[in-house]
């Protein structure tokens, strides 16, 4: 019995994470769809956390914000999330991320998370979808004072603002990203 309750856990997290969409009118643009206000919104609260936070907002070539990302586990591990790309201040397009782990996890928890991009190189790589975490990358989890001695590591600087849930486990390796320009 045990096994059949971890097996339908595990197919309703993998299912709800990856592979549920939510439905939308087919007029709707990217900007909807992706909404670049609630990214703004979110960028407020990052820096309302950690006011030091706002250097990298105005020294980064690029970033991405993702408002909301949802991850559920038992054993094997799902999330995802959009966010809006930003190029020195202009919304540029919209993003999907979505994650698989495997590992000793358990629980579900909301967060919030963006991406610096150090330099046009890493800002192209993402932009051009060949961009993705490692299992060894780490995230700085946003509290008051975090930013003041984070440092880009090849690249990239990824902050994390946990909005709820309980989760045990808090890497986000293997990360994969698709970015859909909003002009094209």
């Amino acid at each position: 019995m045990f096994k059949s309750i971890l097996l339908y856990s595990l197919q309703f997290v993998i299912g709800s994470v990856l592979f549920v969409n939510p439905v939308s009118a087919q007029d709707n643009s990217k900007e909807e769809k992706y909404n670049p206000e609630e990214a703004l919104a979110t960028i407020e609260e990052f820096k309302k956390q950690d006011p030091d936070i706002g250097k990298f907002f105005d020294t980064s070539y690029g970033y991405a914000v993702f408002p909301s990302i949802g991850k559920g586990a038992i054993g094997v591990g799902g999330a995802g999330g959009k966010g809006v790309v930003f190029r020195q201040d202009e919304a540029v397009g919209g993003s999907n991320m979505t994650q698989v782990t495997i590992g000793l996890q358990l629980g579900g928890q909301s967060y919030s998370e963006v991406i610096f991009f150090e330099d046009e190189k890493t800002y192209d790589n993402f932009i051009n979808n060949k961009f993705q975490f490692a299992a060894q990358t780490s995230a700085v989890a946003l509290k008051s004072g975090a930013s003041a001695n984070a440092k880009y590591m090849e690249g990239v600087l990824v902050f994390t603002l946990a909005k709820g849930g309980l989760m045990y486990e808090a890497s986000i390796g293997g990360q994969k990203f698709k970015f859909v320009p909003f002009e094209e």
